[in-house]
């Protein structure tokens, strides 16, 4: 899979109360939870997120409380890729079960500028800025997992490994 857009760029310890105030917690309705996503930390965040499809954070992105609904709102915002020096741990697998793509890269991390356009190969790791002309290089996620989020979540690639049916 190879995602191609513009960043929209955080710094460190951007938590789930900011991703998806619990305010909004009442619904898990996806579309409800995207016209809030991260309305506390950036209020420009629904505007930019029409034609920027990947978020570049800091260290321990995802931080705070376990709830899916951080990386559910995330994903239905349109963000197509979540690049960060570092994931909470829960954060990380919530993300991975709802099948919104991550990547750790403390490099791209710190040197990605708000706006550059990115060019990911999630089969390879590589992480080519566009706008710089500087490349990373990141651990790709293992084939499985990636297999997991191309299914868009467990739930599917579960319902697909049964039925040997993709998910409508």
């Amino acid at each position: 899979m190879n995602v191609q857009s513009t960043v929209i760029k955080y710094g460190d310890h951007v938590d789930t109360d900011v991703i998806i105030p619990a305010r909004y917690l009442n619904t898990a309705d996806p579309a409800e939870l995207a016209s809030h996503c991260m309305e506390d930390l950036d209020k420009d965040f629904k505007a930019k997120s029409q034609t920027s499809k990947i978020i570049v954070a800091g260290r321990n992105f995802g931080c705070g409380s376990s709830r899916e609904h951080a990386p559910i709102a995330i994903k239905a915002s349109g963000i197509q890729l979540v690049i960060a020096d570092s994931f909470a741990r829960i954060f990380y697998r919530n993300s991975i079960d709802i099948g919104l793509p991550i990547i750790e890269c403390p490099a791209a991390s710190a040197a990605v500028r708000d706006g550059d356009e990115l060019r990911v190969d999630m089969d390879t790791g590589v992480i080519e800025d566009i706008t710089s002309g500087e490349t990373f290089k990141a651990a790709p996620l293992p084939p499985f997992i990636q297999e997991i989020v191309r299914c868009g979540g467990i739930e599917n690639f579960v319902r697909e490994k049964i039925t040997g049916k993709a998910a409508k």
